[in-house]
């Protein structure tokens, strides 16, 4: 499963979160938001085609914050911040990483 099936799989398990995620594709640096499955980029516009991926498989995911929902772009509710993509998996995806 991609990075952005797993996120918006956690999504759609807790809909009383909303994830900002951030990455990098290649040089260019994207913010997306995820909430009960469905992802929208906030720093382009986002294709009608929901088969086309907001972050492509080479994203790499340098962040991810998890908020309360509704959210409220002018009044946030932080639950965590700043939450690097291997500890995101560890603990909120219950992926058990190995050192490699």
């Amino acid at each position: 499963m991609n990075v952005l099936a797993q996120l918006e799989d956690y999504s759609r398990r807790h809909p009383e979160e909303v994830l900002l995620v951030e990455a990098m594709v290649g040089e260019v640096w994207e913010v997306v938001l995820i909430f009960k499955g469905v992802s929208s980029s906030l720093v382009r516009s986002t294709a009608v085609d929901a088969d086309v991926p907001v972050l492509p498989m080479e994203a790499v995911i340098t962040t991810v914050d998890r908020l309360a929902s509704p959210y409220n772009p002018n009044a946030p509710v932080y639950l965590e911040r700043g939450i690097s993509w291997r500890d995101f998996q560890a603990r909120c995806l219950g992926r058990k990483l190995i050192e490699g």
